[in-house]
Parts: structure tokens; C-alpha cells; sequence
């Protein structure tokens, strides 16, 4: 019985040993390139870990790096929420294009329906619509809020007033040839073409969006040199730890990682002090506009960086941070090589 059970020990051992063995062939073949690549994925954690403990030993010139890249960052996308807030207001205005005439005080009311007969025939006009001095009076009595002052007057200032629908409602020029046209009619004391201020505005505005554009490139170009001056006096000051790494063996690719990783975290840093600062500033200017668009009878409300522009933000901040990193290692690494 005790030798069965001895021969049972023997070559359960025996199998043992033939798995160690084929595991250990294993291991020392196929699994090299495994290895490897897992080694790879090993090493970016420790140099995102070492370039961490990296600014914070320095914590006050990575504050002050990080500060400038984020108020960098924060002027184009303060402009850019400010020409989005712009436009917002625009939307909620009446943007149905219009002409309007305010007729001559005391003009009889055959000549008006005259008057109208005769518009009514052009054309370039789609359709008129009659607002008399008591219509108008009520809708500035309702607006206002001065009925008080109103009950005092004696007399209506208010003109009968036609409003104008043109046919071509997008052509600025032509609604600008049929006012003057208009204007020179006896009946009509004034002429007020109701949205050439908008468009006006709008060509403002895309001004504006072409001057944020050109901000935004110059001040990248900014945070590019920030960062690759950064990073350039920290491969400076690490130039005798970059001789020994390659003494014992270590490739570019190995030293130039926690380098760059460096610059991923200032423009990561820098984006998200950007989007801070910006959110400060509108919720520190929210309440101003919200009173200043109750007095216009309006419930505008300022809107801050949309999930879409934070993301744009980052993302944008981030590729200043790694392309100014990459730039500099690639311009001071090659340069340090042991003598």
C-alpha cells in the first residue's frame, strides 16, 4: 500500500514538474512580445505619476504656468460666448423685415386709403397693414407703462403709421431703394426701415467671429511657446539625469515620455482654468443682465460654455500642451548625448 501511494506522490511531482517546465518554455518564447508591449503600458502611469510629482515640487511655477496658459485660453472663449450671447438676444427680437411710414399729422383719410391703394399696387410690396394713432397710442400705453404720463397729454402725438411687407425680405439694398423711393412721397413725414440695424448688427458680428478667430490663433500660438519654454528649462535642468538614462540604456522614447505627459497636464490644467474663469465671469455678470432685460420687458438670461465648447476647450488646450512638449523635446532632447 505504501508503495502505491508513493508511486501516486511520484507522478503527480513528476506532472508538476512537465507543467512548470512547459509554462517556462512558454514564457521564455511567445510571450516575449507580450511582455513588451506590456511593459509599454506599464510605463505611461509612471511617467504620468513622475511628471505629477513633478509639478507639485515646484507647485508655485506650475500655479503661475498654468494661470497664464488658462487666462490664454479664457480671452477667446470669453469672446466667443459673448458674440453666442449676442446672437442669442438677436433671435428672440422680431426679425420679420418691414418698412415702416408714419403719414403726415392730420392727412385725411380718403388721401390715406389713397395712399394705400396706390402701395398696394407696387409690386415689391407684399402687404400693408394699417396702425392707427389710437391703435399706436394703446400699444405705447401697454409697453411703456406710462399711462400716467399719456392720460396728461391732451392731444395724440402719434401719427397713423403703414407697415410694409416687401416682397424680397432678405435684400438689404432693395428694401433701402424702396424707402427712399417712399420717402419722397408728400403724404409721408418719415420713412424707418425696421431692420437695417439688424443687419447691421449681423455684419458686426461676423466681424467679431473673424477677430475672435484671429485672437484664438495668436494666443495658441502663445500657449505653444509657453509650454515649450516650460518644458525646454525642464530638459535643461535634468540634462545630467537624461546622460546617465542613456549611459545604462534608455532609449529616446523612454526619456522624452514623462516630458511630454508634462505639457499633456499644463494644457490640461490650463483648459480647465480657462473654462473656470470664464464661468465666473458670466456668473458674475448674470444678474446685472437679467435686471437689465426685465427694465426692456425681456427674460434674457446669459448662458455660459456649453458641454460642446468645454470639450472644445480641453481638447484644444490639451493638443497646445502635447505639441508644445513635443517641439521642445524634439528640438533639446537630441542635443543631450553622452560625451
Amino acid at each position: 500500500m505504501r508503495h502505491t501511494n508513493n508511486a501516486r506522490r511520484s507522478r503527480r511531482e513528476s506532472s508538476r514538474s512537465k507543467r512548470v517546465r512547459r509554462g517556462a518554455t512558454q514564457s521564455g518564447n511567445a510571450p516575449l512580445s507580450l511582455r513588451r508591449l506590456t511593459g509599454y503600458f506599464r510605463a505611461h502611469p509612471r511617467s504620468l505619476r513622475f511628471s505629477l510629482a513633478r509639478l507639485t515640487r515646484a507647485p508655485l511655477s506650475s500655479l503661475m504656468t498654468i494661470g497664464v496658459i488658462g487666462i490664454a485660453l479664457s480671452l477667446p472663449a470669453s469672446l466667443h460666448v459673448l458674440l453666442k450671447n449676442v446672437l442669442g438676444a438677436v433671435e428672440n427680437l422680431d426679425t420679420n423685415p418691414g418698412i415702416s411710414l408714419y403719414l403726415t399729422p392730420g392727412l385725411a383719410e380718403e388721401d390715406r386709403h389713397a395712399l394705400q391703394e396706390r402701395l398696394s399696387r407696387r409690386a415689391d410690396i407684399a402687404s400693408i397693414e394699417l396702425v392707427t394713432a389710437e391703435q399706436g397710442l394703446r400699444q405705447f400705453r401697454e409697453v411703456s407703462g406710462m399711462g400716467e404720463v399719456l392720460d396728461a397729454l391732451e392731444d395724440n402725438p402719434l401719427p397713423d403709421t403703414l407697415i410694409l411687407t416687401p416682397t424680397d425680405q432678405d435684400d438689404l439694398s432693395s428694401l433701402e431703394r424702396i424707402a427712399g423711393e417712399l420717402e419722397a412721397l408728400p403724404q409721408i413725414e418719415l420713412v424707418q426701415l425696421d431692420l437695417a440695424w439688424l443687419k447691421r448688427l449681423h455684419a458686426i458680428l461676423d466681424v467679431g467671429k473673424r477677430l475672435v478667430l484671429a485672437i484664438a490663433m495668436v494666443l495658441a500660438l502663445a500657449v505653444l511657446l509657453i509650454v515649450g519654454n516650460t518644458v525646454r528649462l525642464d530638459i535643461e535642468g535634468r540634462k545630467d539625469e537624461i546622460v546617465v538614462a542613456k549611459l545604462i540604456g534608455a532609449t529616446n522614447g523612454f526619456v522624452r515620455r514623462p516630458f511630454l505627459y508634462s505639457g499633456l497636464l499644463y494644457g490640461l490644467l490650463g483648459g480647465l482654468t480657462a473654462c473656470l474663469t470664464v464661468e465666473i465671469a458670466i456668473g458674475f455678470m448674470r444678474g446685472p443682465v437679467a435686471r437689465l432685460s426685465s427694465l426692456y420687458q425681456n427674460a434674457y438670461e446669459l448662458s455660459g460654455l456649453r458641454p460642446v465648447d468645454t470639450l472644445v476647450v480641453l481638447g484644444t488646450s490639451v493638443a497646445l500642451g502635447l505639441a508644445g512638449s513635443w517641439f521642445a523635446v524634439g528640438r533639446h532632447l537630441g542635443r543631450i548625448e553622452p560625451s
